[in-house]
C-alpha cells in the first residue's frame, strides 16, 4: 500500500503555482515553453510508433522464419489492438489528473523494455518437439509473443491522453484546430520512420534488430521527453490560455463556474457518456481504424505475397502511405477551418469517399508506380478522418476538462477497429483471398461514410 501511495504521489496533477504578475515575463515563459513542449510530444509520438509500426515490416520475415499463418499474424498484431483499445480509455481518464511531464516518459521507457522482451522471447523459448504444460512450444511462443506485444499496446495507449491534455490546455481554441493537425502529422512520420527503418534492419539484420534498435532509441529519448514537458500552464505559475491568447475573453459566467467545480465524474457523464455525438464519432471512428491499421499492416505482406514486390520494394510502397498522408492529417484542419468554417463532417465525408475509390483501383491495378500513388492517396484519405473524428471533433463536441478522456473513449473504438482488420484481414485472406480482404476496407470506409453523413446533419442544424 505505501508503494502505491508512493506512485500516485509521484504522478499526480501538480497544483498550481504561484501566478505571474509580469507580462512580459509571462510573454518569454509561454513562448519559450509551448515551443518546447510541442516539438518533444511531436518527436516523441513519433518515437512511440517506431515502438509499435516496426511490426508491421517484421511480419513476412517473423511467417518465414517461425511459421505463422495469416490468422496467427492477425492475432499477434491484434493483441496490441486489443489492450490499446481498453489502455486507451483507462489511461484517457487517468490522463486528466496525472503529470504529463511524468507520465509520458514512462510509457515511452516500459515500451522500449517490451520490445526487448519480445525479441528475447524468440531466442530463449524452446523450439524442440516437447511440450511444456500439455502444448507444443509453437503454441508457446505465439502466445507469449502475443502477450508481451499486448503489454507493450497498454503502454503505448498512455501516449496520445496526455498530449491531448497537453494540447488542449497550451493552445486556444482559436489556434487548436492546425496545431492539432500539425502535432498529428507525428502519427505520419513515425509510421514513415519506423517503416523505412524496419525495412533497413530487416533486410540486413534479421527481423529482431527492427524491435531492438527502435528500443534502444526510445530509452535514449525517455530524457529529453522528461527535460521539456511541463503539466498545464498553471503548473508554472501561468495564465490560463484563452485568458492569455484571446484579447476578447471574458471570464466564465457564474454558471460556467460552477459547472468547472463539478465532479469529474459529472463532467465525464454529461460531456462524453450522455452525448450522442461522442458515441456517432466513435462508431465511425471504428471503421475509420479498420481500414487505416488495414493498409498499414497488411500492405508490405500484400505486395509481397500477391503481386510478386521484394519486401524492400513493398516497404518503400508502404512509405509512401504515410509520407504523403501527411498533407491529410494537415490538410484536414486547415480545409474544415478555412472552407467549411470549423465544420468537420464535410471533410470527413469527402476523404472517405476517395478512399474506397482507391482501394478500389489499388485492388484491380498491376502497375507499379500507380501502386505507389494509390497507396500516397489512401494515406490522404484515411488521415484526414482519423485526425479529425477522434481527435479535434471529439475534443470540440465534448469539454476541456475531460479532452484525455474523450480522446481516449473514441480511441477504445477504433482500437476496436484495428482488432477488427488485424484478425478479420488474417482471417479473410486465410479462408477467402486478398482481393476479399480489401473488400473489407473498403465497406468499412463506406459504413464510416454513412455515419458521417448524419454527424454533418447534426452539424448543420447547429
Amino acid at each position: 500500500m505505501r508503494c502505491l501511495e508512493v506512485l500516485k504521489d509521484f504522478y499526480k496533477e501538480p497544483v498550481a503555482a504561484q501566478p505571474i504578475c509580469d507580462k512580459e515575463q509571462i510573454d518569454k515563459t509561454y513562448a519559450e515553453w509551448r515551443m518546447r513542449i510541442f516539438l518533444s510530444m511531436f518527436v516523441g509520438y513519433v518515437i512511440f510508433y517506431m515502438c509499435r509500426k516496426n511490426i508491421s515490416v517484421a511480419l513476412p520475415a517473423m511467417q518465414a522464419d517461425l511459421g505463422f499463418t495469416m490468422t496467427e499474424l492477425g492475432l499477434l498484431g491484434s493483441s496490441l489492438y486489443f489492450t490499446y483499445a481498453i489502455g486507451k480509455f483507462v489511461n484517457g481518464l487517468i490522463a486528466d489528473n496525472t503529470n504529463v511531464k511524468r507520465i509520458l516518459p514512462t510509457a515511452l521507457l516500459i515500451s522500449a523494455v517490451t520490445n526487448l522482451l519480445f525479441v528475447l522471447c524468440a531466442y530463449i523459448l524452446p523450439t524442440e518437439p516437447i511440450r511444456i504444460f500439455g502444448l507444443p512450444p509453437f503454441t508457446i511462443l505465439l502466445w507469449t509473443l502475443a502477450f508481451f506485444w499486448g503489454i507493450n499496446g497498454w503502454f503505448q495507449s498512455m501516449g496520445f491522453p496526455p498530449i491531448a491534455k497537453n494540447l488542449s490546455y497550451w493552445f486556444s481554441n482559436k489556434e487548436r484546430g492546425l496545431k492539432w493537425s500539425l502535432w498529428s502529422s507525428s502519427h505520419e512520420v513515425g509510421t514513415y520512420l519506423s517503416v523505412i527503418l524496419s525495412g533497413f534492419l530487416v533486410v540486413r539484420f534479421g527481423w529482431q534488430s527492427a524491435f531492438y534498435v527502435p528500443a534502444i532509441i526510445a530509452v535514449i529519448f525517455c530524457f529529453f521527453f522528461y527535460k521539456n514537458l511541463q503539466d498545464k500552464p498553471t503548473s508554472i505559475g501561468l495564465p490560463d490560455i484563452e485568458k492569455y491568447k484571446d484579447p476578447d475573453y471574458v471570464e466564465p459566467t457564474e454558471e460556467e463556474s460552477k459547472e468547472e467545480t463539478l465532479p469529474y465524474k459529472e463532467i465525464f457523464i454529461k460531456y462524453i457518456l450522455k452525448n450522442p455525438t461522442v458515441w456517432l464519432l466513435a462508431l465511425a471512428y471504428v471503421f475509420v481504424y479498420v481500414v487505416r491499421y488495414g493498409t498499414i499492416d497488411w500492405i508490405v505482406i500484400y505486395l509481397h505475397e500477391e503481386k510478386k514486390y521484394s519486401i524492400e520494394t513493398a516497404a518503400a510502397c508502404l512509405s509512401f502511405l504515410p509520407l504523403v498522408g501527411v498533407l491529410g492529417t494537415i490538410g484536414a484542419g486547415f480545409v474544415s477551418d478555412k472552407f467549411f468554417k470549423g465544420k468537420r463532417a464535410p471533410v470527413n465525408i469527402i476523404c472517405l469517399s476517395l478512399l474506397a475509390l482507391c482501394l478500389y483501383g489499388f485492388m484491380i491495378n498491376n502497375i507499379v508506380a500507380i501502386n505507389y500513388l494509390l497507396v500516397s492517396l489512401i494515406g490522404v484519405f484515411t488521415c484526414g478522418p482519423q485526425v479529425l473524428i477522434g481527435g479535434l471533433s471529439a475534443v470540440e463536441s465534448s469539454s476541456k476538462q475531460v479532452a484525455s478522456a474523450v480522446t481516449g473513449f473514441c480511441g477504445m473504438f477504433g482500437y476496436v477497429g484495428a482488432i477488427l482488420s488485424g484478425v478479420g484481414t488474417g482471417l479473410i485472406v486465410d479462408k477467402f483471398s486478398w482481393d476479399g480482404a480489401i473488400i473489407f476496407w473498403i465497406v468499412s470506409a463506406l459504413i464510416s461514410l454513412s455515419v458521417c453523413t448524419l454527424l454533418l446533419k447534426k452539424e448543420l442544424k447547429k
